[in-house]
């Protein structure tokens, strides 16, 4: 299955003996020069490459602030080190996020403080290299910005804010994660992370719409392209095929279905996602959120809700605005996730629902980085953690929290967010989920739990990917809009 070991599951997260080098070997492709050059970016470094580092290091210096910030107030005090996922299953103290935000930091040294020009090594300052290079290749690659550091650091530094900006120091010198690039170039000029053209999509949105009339009997359409419907949903394209994602499309169209709410679907803007913000290009991130704003406006629909997926509500909640705002057209003004949606219509009675649907299932939940600790939703603070749970416990029966230390804003990251899922570092990914794994098969133990629910596309493919490694079935892989589908009960509708 794999030439690396998966390490054992006992049900204890402990930190790992120190084994310097020990992720060094992974690496993700770079991109061929044809698609840098797609993407806006050199096809490849040039002899000056070195200058152009700086030069970009320079610029994004000054334009992001924070960054500045974040390199200058690290006291090194090593309350992050074992808060990382992958420090933890790998061992590698490079993986410890004070080194890897050392990586930048003694760079910034050498070129953009005094004492780094003057002294150099003594004070702690490192040339550009290309053996440091490929180090800065390894190791912000096998970081997933999810920010879990960051809630433990006393100082606030987030080092998802410096990975971004050290990928896009690497793009601007022509090396650039093949997968990442791949996906951002096909969001840009097809619509989606997937390439699927409109009549791909028109014809799986169809086989859909034909799974929820065979097993409920009921026609719950996915409409296509429908100016002047109320709702424009923009969701992961991995709902569009992938299992267990498409069970939560279905749950979406039956919701909206039963509560008679009138809703899209756009082959303009097919996708939810965003992985600009991946490699931390604004610009690209401009582009892919763009698309959604143009299908919203051209359809002239009343408001946008994103489905279930951390990263692409991140960039929808928290960036929107700035890249593509102001709103005004819209009568909700701000996005809006479809939990939220989901569970005021139920508070409303609007949905009717059999909880003992899910009666074979021990439901734990899953908090994805992006929602929890990079984004909000609801009413008040807080809302990202209570409304999926509510949503569980209005579906189910049996409901079990993983430590309380591990969710929330404390959550363990899966391990392939961040740019990360591709399986040329599926070892990476494998040993960065074992913090999670260890939790889930705790609940397992103690309480029989056999139903993982989410509301990530990514920590969805992440999962199904790696729960096998870990000798459980990725049947036990799911959204919460799937529990919510199984329990709807389809026919006459309550209505609003």
């Amino acid at each position: 299955m794999a030439d690396f070991k998966t390490p054992e599951l006992t049900g204890a997260v402990t930190t790992p003996k120190i084994t310097p080098g020990a992720s060094r070997h992974i690496k993700q492709f770079i991109a061929k020069p044809e698609l840098m050059e797609k993407v806006g970016f050199p096809p490849q470094k040039a002899s000056d490459w070195k200058e152009q580092f700086i030069r970009k290091m320079g610029e994004v210096l000054k334009k992001y602030k924070s960054v500045k910030v974040f390199l200058d107030i690290c006291v090194r005090c090593g309350a992050c080190t074992d808060k990382c996922h992958y420090y933890l299953g790998t061992g590698d103290p490079r993986n410890m996020p004070v080194y890897r935000q050392e990586l930048m930091r003694t760079v910034y040294r050498k070129y953009f403080t005094t004492g780094g020009k003057l002294f150099g090594g003594l004070a702690a300052a490192r040339e550009i290299s290309d053996e440091l290079l490929d180090e800065w290749w390894v190791y912000f690659y096998q970081c997933s910005e999810c920010r879990r550091c960051s809630v433990y650091c006393p100082y606030g530094i987030d080092t998802a804010e410096i990975t971004m900006a050290a990928r896009e120091i690497m793009d601007s010198i022509g090396m650039g994660s093949k997968y990442n690039l791949e996906i951002v170039h096909k969001a840009e000029t097809i619509g989606n992370n997937l390439g699927m053209n409109p009549d791909a999509l028109k014809s799986t949105w169809e086989f859909v719409e034909e799974e929820i009339e065979e097993k409920t009997g009921v026609r719950a359409k996915l409409p296509v392209d429908v100016e002047g419907a109320d709702v424009l949903l923009a969701t992961p394209s991995a709902d569009f095929f992938a299992e267990p994602h498409i069970y939560s499309l279905e749950g979406y169209a039956k919701v909206f279905h039963q509560a008679g709410i009138s809703w899209t679907l756009s082959t303009h803007a097919s996708e939810g996602g965003n992985f600009g913000m991946f490699i931390g290009n604004y610009n690209h991130m401009k582009t892919i959120n763009k698309r959604i704003w143009d299908a919203a406006r051209d359809l002239k629909v009343k408001r946008v809700i994103a489905g279930e997926c951390g990263h692409a509500w991140r960039a929808m909640y928290a960036f929107s605005n700035t890249l593509n705002g102001p709103f005004d057209f819209l009568q909700h003004k701000s996005p809006q996730h479809i939990c939220e949606f989901t569970l005021d219509l139920i508070k409303k009675g609007a949905l009717k629902l059999d909880k003992s649907a899910n009666d074979e299932f021990t439901v734990t939940y899953h908090d994805s980085c992006n929602v929890a600790r990079a984004s909000s939703m609801g009413n008040t603070p807080g809302d990202q953690f209570t409304i999926p749970r509510e949503l569980i416990n209005a579906v189910c029966n049996k409901f079990v929290e993983m430590d309380p230390n591990t969710t929330g804003e404390r959550t363990f990251c899966c391990g392939g967010g961040g740019g990360v899922l591709t399986d040329e570092v599926v070892e990476i990914r494998v040993k960065g989920a074992m913090p999670r794994m260890q939790e889930y098969k705790k609940i397992k133990d103690s309480h029989g739990a056999n139903f993982f629910a989410l509301i990530c596309a990514i920590c969805k493919a992440q999962f199904t990917k790696v729960f096998p490694y870990y000798g459980i079935e990725m049947e036990e892989v799911g959204g919460v809009h799937q529990l919510i589908s199984n329990a709807l009960v389809m026919g006459a509708k309550e209505g609003v």
